[in-house]
């Protein structure tokens, strides 16, 4: 796997950790919100913490939607989940969550199965119909 391919990776679990922390820094200090208020809900934007989580949110999903195009759901999906462990992290460290050894299990579950799927090849198939546009694209590259 080439370099720019392990950085989407990467990119993943460090946005998608930190922008699921950054939210709930954010509305830890926001308060409980509820749909029948709607004005509420909107509210709760202007903290700098939840804008900050959103933008993580979208560049992880950014990097989630490159990973899928040159790899399988089923190898991409376990490597997204490699970012509980640094969820937990950053919930014990930064958020001050107590983390029982419950869920200190279900992480290294994880991880074992992380480490299982990371063995496999990136494409378990036949790759997709290519669009010829896109293959004109990466010849000039």
């Amino acid at each position: 796997m080439s370099f720019r391919k392990y950085l989407v990776i990467l990119s993943m679990v460090l946005f998608g950790a930190s922008g699921d922390a950054l939210l709930a820094r954010g509305m830890k200090q926001a308060g409980a919100i509820d749909i029948h208020h709607l004005l509420n809900v909107f509210a709760v934007l202007a903290n700098p913490y939840i804008l900050l989580g959103i933008l993580s949110l979208l560049i992880f999903m950014w990097s989630y939607m490159t990973a899928l195009s040159f790899a399988d759901l089923s190898y991409v999906m376990p490597a997204t989940a490699i970012s509980y462990v640094l969820m937990t992290l950053l919930s014990i460290f930064w958020l001050h969550e107590h983390v029982g050894p419950e869920r200190w299990s279900g992480i290294l579950f994880i991880v074992i199965g992380v480490g299982l799927v990371a063995g496999e090849p990136l494409r378990t198939g036949d790759p997709p119909a290519s669009v010829p546009a896109m293959d004109a694209a990466e010849e000039q590259r």
